[in-house]
């Protein structure tokens, strides 16, 4: 048999093995693509064709002739077959055709015996494909990968199996404890990462929406509901009849706070369905587990704000539904604050664990309206002596607590929403705005004050959706001075009830342009929440710039080093780093 009919028999069975609906084509002369010359002729890169023409899911026939005789045709000698199509059942390809096109020196191989190795590093990728299957962010998941971990050693499979070679991936999410919050966070909210510290998300691409969507948004909903409180007041109220207040701005005002409650707690409700772990990151955060409270606050205000159309008296069991979450997020927090332990009150006191005693004052306000008395007086009671507690410990600053700043931070104005509300409430409880209300309604207005005459402090801050949080005691404010000129009524308490209204609707609408900014126009409204990405380990070291001499030169760097910490953390006080540099 010559060469002549070889070809024609390799052409033949390949022919043979494709499917019926494949065509068999005669390529063009196309060089080092659909034809093969000699080596002599060509420079053959089969490398290039597997990385860019095969995969498991498309192959190709190559069928050639060896060194042939001078005398074939150009037309026998060039051609071949060359498809690409998708995988077909098991009898209609050839074991040779599914094996992927080797590389580097067995390509000779290849061209002699027309059969394809297998690859020994198993079939090839596509990048693209990689890239829809990023694994980084599957350890806030809510099952963080334990799952799939069992799944798979069930099966028999390894563990470095179940993974990519990022080592990311392997992250086990715990819970940390609050000593690492403060150690590799800093600024008035906890939220923002020390230079000598790193995260365990990657810091360079937005992460995942729910991630960076962070329980501070119920915020929004504090400061929307809490005006639609105040312009039913308005509008309601005998003292207040000068303004001819319309009831449908309550009702308009009650209809969008509903509308952002409905929304904001559906979007978190799926951050807990799928990134649970990151939610339990947020609750064990110093900071954020106050604002654990602000969905049922806000569902207080809803309550506290219903329109006159609608209602003009709510079932008492709405109130024990509200309360009972509230209830058991006190003992789990009031616990700790007295158990003397890490999360003790002098560890970890804030401004923003005003949030966790207000929610007691609301509930009062609500359940006396509603006609209740045991329930709320229960509760007053309660918020009355952690409020006591909290305010001496944030008023003194012991030297046990370093979180609250040197500067001033819209998140003092929670100060003034605990004695505000309490003041209502208690005026509701007793029936008239007797004196008990009226010195928490004088303690709130000395606060609110002495805030407002330093409002140049507040400059500099970067926005957050935290702020929110802290519209809604400005509005308390409003609205008990509303309540305490219906008390005492003249021009004085009528000027001041004005005031404190138009600035209260102000802040909330310049917050509310702020925050349509940042999310249609700047879009960073949602940042990566680094508050919660912090990494379990030790701080980075900071590399040395300067080679050790002698013995003495370990103190040298030690202050050096310590120096350029509070120099990284915008601590201006210089001087107390230099003092404190001193003493190691």
């Amino acid at each position: 048999m010559d060469k002549s009919e070889g070809i024609n028999l390799t052409e033949r069975d390949s022919s043979e093995r494709l499917p019926s609906l494949i065509e068999h084509i005669a390529a063009n002369k196309v060089a080092g693509f659909d034809n093969i010359k000699e080596k002599s002729e060509l420079n053959y890169q089969p490398a290039a064709m597997c990385s860019h023409c095969l995969s498991p899911l498309s192959m190709g026939t190559v069928a050639a002739a060896a060194d042939g005789q001078s005398d074939l045709s150009q037309t026998q000698r060039l051609h071949s077959v060359s498809i690409s199509m998708p995988s077909t059942p098991a009898g209609n390809h050839s074991s040779n055709a599914k094996k992927p096109m080797p590389t580097g020196s067995t390509s000779d191989e290849v061209v002699a015996n027309g059969k394809f190795p297998s690859h020994p590093e198993g079939p090839l990728r596509n990048p693209a494909i990689n890239g829809l299957k990023d694994k980084r962010f599957d350890t806030f998941k809510t099952w963080s990968g334990k799952l799939e971990r069992q799944i798979s050693n069930l099966r028999g499979k390894n563990r470095e199996d179940t993974h990519d070679s990022n080592p990311q991936e392997n992250i086990e999410v715990e819970s940390l404890p609050v000593d690492r919050y403060f150690d590799a966070l800093q600024g008035p909210e906890l939220d923002t990462l020390r230079p000598s510290e790193e995260i365990i998300l990657p810091e360079d691409e937005q992460w995942p929406f729910l991630l960076r969507y962070s329980i501070s948004s119920f915020g929004i909903c504090l400061g929307v509901s809490s005006q639609a409180i105040m312009w039913k007041a308005l509008a309601t109220s005998a003292s207040t009849k000068f303004l001819h207040i319309s009831p449908d701005v309550n009702l308009a005002l009650w209809c969008i706070s509903v509308a952002l409650v409905v929304i904001v707690s559906s979007i978190y409700f799926l951050k807990v369905i799928f990134y649970f772990e990151a939610v339990r990151r947020e609750y064990y955060h110093p900071i954020r587990i106050n604002f654990f409270f602000a969905p049922w606050i806000a569902l207080l205000f809803l309550a506290l704000g219903v329109p006159p159309s609608i209602s003009e008296k709510l079932h008492a069991t709405l109130w024990y539904i509200l309360m009972f979450p509230i209830f058991c997020l006190e003992l789990k927090i009031y616990g700790q604050w007295m158990s003397g332990g890490k999360r003790r009150l002098s560890k970890v006191a804030n401004p923003s664990n005003h949030l966790s005693v207000v929610g007691n004052f609301v509930g009062a306000l609500l359940g006396a309206s509603m006609g209740l008395k045991e329930g709320p007086i229960f509760f007053f009671a309660i918020g009355l002596a952690h409020y006591m507690v909290l305010f001496v410990t944030l008023y003194q600053r012991l030297p046990t607590n370093e979180t609250l700043p040197k500067e001033l931070h819209p998140v003092f104005f929670l100060f003034v929403a605990a004695p505000s509300v309490a003041s209502m409430a208690w005026a509701n409880i007793q029936g008239s705005f007797d004196y008990g209300s009226r010195i928490a309604y004088f303690i709130a207005m000395f606060l609110y004050l002495s805030l407002a005459v330093r409002i140049n402090f507040f400059r500099g801050f970067r926005f957050s959706l935290a702020w929110w949080a802290y519209t809604f005691p400005m509005t308390g404010a409003a609205i008990a001075t509303i309540r305490y000129s219906n008390a005492v009524t003249n021009v004085v308490t009528k000027c001041l009830t004005v005031i404190l209204c138009v600035t209260a609707t102000l802040t909330v609408t310049a917050l509310l342009v702020t925050t349509i900014i940042h999310a249609f126009v700047l879009r960073n409204l949602f940042p990566n929440d680094i508050a919660i990405a912090i990494s379990q380990g030790k701080p980075k070291t900071t590399r040395r710039w300067f080679h050790r001499r002698s013995g003495s030169s370990d103190t040298t760097t030690k202050h050096i080093e310590h120096y350029l910490k509070f120099a990284d953390s915008e601590e201006k006080d210089i001087e107390a780093s230099n003092e404190s540099a001193g003493k190691v």
